[in-house]
């Protein structure tokens, strides 16, 4: 990954590669919208992060659980969803902690990303995401799909199918969220993204320890 957030091939003498990485926010919420979500990226071989809040996988570990039976990737993006960028050394430590262990109590893994709620992040947030063995991301192509309350879901998905096709680029980090309108835009927005060439990057493969 690069200072963009961008996916680059590890070997720096290789050329860009026409792959993008699928990400989603703030789960995992309900399995109304997730179940959708991962049916669809099995459907079409893709792996994607999944950056869940503490509290949430709280109130829903079988949710979390689901996600890793499916071959899914677990991120940390603080317990509370709360701008960590306005909060001491203390209280990130606490943010990123314990959504580490809440995740390695539930599935016996510790996350190797983290996402800041908000892009929101200080010197502090960056040192405490390194201590913890977290490769600290933001992204590079935004679906936009959390500012789409109060329209008709044939809008919404619309909406960010235009939204990741106009920002597309070679390593595209894609944020999502785990929306109902965003499951109903992911089979056309995957399928576009294959038409154009795009593969999806399996986590997995990403180095983490730079």
């Amino acid at each position: 990954m690069n200072k963009n957030y961008d996916i680059v091939p590890i070997d720096k003498s290789a050329s860009s590669a026409k792959v993008v990485l699928l990400t989603f926010d703030d789960g995992p919420k309900d399995e109304k919208t997730l179940k959708p979500i991962l049916d669809i990226l099995d459907q079409h071989h893709a792996k994607a992060i999944f950056f869940v809040n503490g509290y949430r996988v709280k109130a829903h570990p079988e949710l979390l659980k689901e996600i890793d039976r499916r071959g899914q990737t677990i991120g940390n993006h603080s317990y509370d969803h709360i701008q960590l960028g306005k909060e001491n050394a203390e209280s990130i430590k606490a943010q990123i902690g314990k959504t580490q262990d809440i995740v390695e109590a539930t599935i016996g893994k510790r996350p190797l990303f983290f996402r800041p709620p908000n892009a929101s992040a200080n010197d502090d947030v960056h040192k405490i995401a390194a201590d913890n063995g977290l490769l600290f991301m933001t992204w590079s192509n935004g679906s936009l799909d959390w500012t789409m309350s109060g329209t008709k879901i044939k809008d919404k998905t619309k909406a960010i199918i235009d939204n990741v096709t106009e920002q597309l680029h070679a390593g595209s980090n894609i944020l999502m969220h785990e929306l109902a309108w965003t499951a109903a835009a992911l089979d056309q927005l995957l399928t576009t993204l294959e038409g154009k060439g795009y593969s999806f990057v399996d986590p997995k493969a990403i180095e983490t320890d730079s």
